[in-house]
Parts: C-alpha cells; structure tokens; sequence
C-alpha cells in the first residue's frame, strides 16, 4: 500500500512521518511553506527521544499525484477544510479510493460517504504539534499514540487491518475496531474543552465550564440515541501507553485548535467540536448554551485574528453565563 496523508500538519505530519521512517511508501500533501520546508529539507520530527528528519515526497494539492490501485488516502485537515479537499481528491483520485479520516470530530466521516464508497475511521489519540515549516513535534514518546482503525460506519475490512498493522509498526499503538464510532463520538466529548484551553490559554482552570459542556453532550447523546464508549472502556484502552513528555526546554503547548490561533488562522475547527453538540441539541430539543457559547467566543477570536489566552477564565465564564 501507498499512504497518501492529506493535510500534514500536526497529526498529519506526525502518523505520514512515521510510517515513511518505517519503510512505508507514503506522499504528504501540505500547504505553502511547510511543503516547500518538508520538499527542501525532508520532514524533521521532534520527541521526547529526540530528532529524526525523514527525507518523504511532499506535493501541495492531489491533482500531482498520479493515484493507484493499492493507495489509501488519511485525511488529517481540521473539519473546516474537509468539504473542499474532499472534492479536489475526488477529481485528482476517483470515487473507490480507500478514504481514511484521522480527524477529530464526527462530520468528516459524513462528508467522505457522500463522495467516496469506502470510508474508514480513526479515533486520534495523539499528542502532536505544529507550529513552524516543516517541523512536527511526537509529543509522547516511544509511543506516539493510539490510532484504531475501522470502517465508517462498522466493521473492520483488509484495508482496515493492514492500516492498523502499519501503524502498529511505526510507533503507534493500534488495533481493528469494529465499533470505532463509539470511540470518536467518546473523544468528541474530550474536544469540548479545546475552545477553553485556546480562548484562556493551556492549564486554564475551568473545570466547571468544561464539565457543563460535557454534560450537555452527554444529555444530546441520549436524546438522539447515539452510543459513545464510556469513561472506563477509554482509560482501559489508553492505559499507560501515552507519556507525554518534554522535547528540549519546551512543554507540549495546547490543542489542536489552540495551534491553529497560535499560528494566526482566521478559522478553527469548534463548529465541528461543540457546534456538534449545539447541532444535535437544536435537533432533539435540548438546550447547549455552554457548548454554543464556547463555539462563539473561539469563532470571534479567530475571526478577529487575536492570539490564543487573550481571555481570563472570569471572562470567559461571563461570556458563558
């Protein structure tokens, strides 16, 4: 198999990384200057255990692949970008092009099975970080993560085991997972709180705000009958395996959405995070006035082009009400 890893930023950056430093045939599509780094220089990945740069062909947009029989694309873009990119790799790839979305959320899945006949699903329980051209940051290490692999909406296939066995053998923790919904629908629950460390800053004490987000979610998941994995099947699945650690003088930063006000986007990806939410509360009845006010307050500050942390938690809590 080829693994084609489209949008290879952090996430993206980190599993296409890995699984070309193990001896896997992969192309990164990636954007402007951290393709032009990553073409130049190859792609330098940072852990705890140290640097690697990893010499892997890079192109910025699927139209210059000459796709395959055996090719399996892994979308890794925020949601926002989704919908578009989808087209241009219909048009570049075909409709039966294994499709593969290591996106946090639960819309991507959606988006691909309108375009494309397989549709798989990964639940991304990776610490990554990118912030400068060319570089990402394997937050934990030797372990990079814990990537699941099944198909959207169930079940497992060949294409899923030999995903899943690739990524086993290139740092990551994975297995087949027949029922990987319930798990992303499970981190969905965990993304809530992005919005809060990226408008207050990582660490921000808002526990409150975040269990009430959570609870609202809890509350939608039942009224619209959707099956999430419970607390204890994901503590037992993550065990000890993710160590996040150190590289150089440097904590891991923050969220993925708090990256993306770091390095100045004007979009981030809380419509598809606690906008989920707001969707399934207008759908089924049930207020979400936490989880749409946080979806708020992250949109304006992006749109407002204002870096991450430029609220207290008091702010923040009195926009929330």
């Amino acid at each position: 198999m080829r693994y084609v890893v489209y949008g290879a930023g952090a996430v993206g950056g980190v599993i296409g990384g890995r699984l070309a430093e193990s001896g896997h045939d992969v192309v990164l599509i990636a954007r402007g200057a951290h393709c032009e780094a990553i073409q130049k220089y190859g792609l330098e990945i940072q852990s705890p255990a140290g640097i690697v740069t990893v010499k892997v062909p890079a192109v910025e947009h699927p139209s210059e692949i000459a796709f395959a029989d055996g090719d399996v694309v892994i979308l890794t873009m925020k949601t926002q970008d989704t919908d578009a990119a989808l087209n241009d790799l219909r048009d570049a790839a075909g409709t039966r092009v294994p499709v593969v979305c290591a996106q946090n959320g639960v819309e991507n899945e959606r988006l691909a099975a309108r375009r494309f006949e397989r549709v798989y699903a990964v639940p991304v329980r990776l610490p990554a970080t990118h912030l400068d051209p060319g570089v990402v940051q394997a937050d934990s290490s030797p372990v990079s993560g814990i990537l699941d692999v099944g198909c959207y909406p169930s079940g497992v296939d060949d294409v899923a085991v030999a995903l899943s066995g690739a990524l086993g053998a290139s740092t990551f923790n994975s297995r087949p997972d027949p029922g990987v919904m319930r798990h992303k629908y499970q981190k969905l629950l965990m993304n809530l709180a992005n919005a809060i460390g990226a408008v207050c800053g990582p660490g921000s004490e808002a526990r409150d705000l975040a269990r009430r987000a959570r609870q609202e979610a809890l509350v939608c998941y039942r009224a619209a009958g959707i099956d999430s994995a419970s607390d204890e099947e994901d503590r037992a699945r993550r065990g000890s395996l993710i160590t996040v650690g150190r590289i150089g003088d440097k904590p891991r930063r923050g969220s993925s959405t708090w990256q993306s006000l770091a390095r100045g986007k004007r979009s981030v990806e809380v419509d598809w995070l606690n906008g989920e939410i707001v969707l399934l509360g207008r759908l089924h009845g049930v207020p979400t006035p936490v989880n749409a006010a946080l979806q708020r307050v992250a949109n304006e500050m992006a749109r407002d082009g204002r870096p991450p942390g430029s609220m207290s938690v008091g702010e923040l809590e009195r926009a929330v009400g």
